[in-house]
């Protein structure tokens, strides 16, 4: 398989919707397996966990599905399509990207996101543990976005 930025961008953009297409079937199995384990007891969570979790994952979703569509409309528009390869290439863009944390705090966020909806559906005690460490990276990457587009 070809280096990921060795690809034509049509080719990168349909990867993304595969992509974003398997993690929506991840959630999915994911949900089930939840369930399974019995997650999610009114009994065992608070109110506030089984809220934040809930907006969490069926936020992330929704998100994964307007990405998706988003995706396919840069497919079908040419003129779109350019734009969106530029502002992607730029090097301003790259730049507030790597200094905020790059892929790796992207990738990051993303495992608390997931540590912080789990933990939320089965113990109190470690949701406002993952909460707080997820509120924390995205404040710092918040706040490092903010100075570093300043600059």
């Amino acid at each position: 398989m070809k280096h990921w930025t060795e690809m034509p961008y049509t080719q990168r953009l349909r990867w993304r919707v595969r992509l974003l297409w398997l993690a929506i079937a991840a959630m999915l199995v994911y949900m089930v397996v939840v369930a399974e384990l019995g997650g999610g007891d009114s009994r065992k969570i608070t109110r506030f966990a089984d809220m934040v979790s809930d907006i969490l994952f069926f936020g992330g979703l929704v998100w994964l599905g307007c990405r998706i569509a988003r995706t396919k409309k840069l497919l079908k528009n040419q003129q779109l399509r350019s734009r969106q390869r530029l502002e992607e290439q730029d090097e301003r863009n790259r730049y507030l990207h790597d200094k905020t944390g790059g892929v790796v705090l992207d990738l990051l966020l993303y495992l608390l996101v997931l540590v912080t909806v789990t933990a939320g559906l089965f113990d109190t005690a470690a949701f406002y543990t993952a909460f707080s460490v997820l509120a924390a990276a995205v404040v710092l990457k918040g706040a490092a976005w903010w100075v570093y587009s300043r600059r």
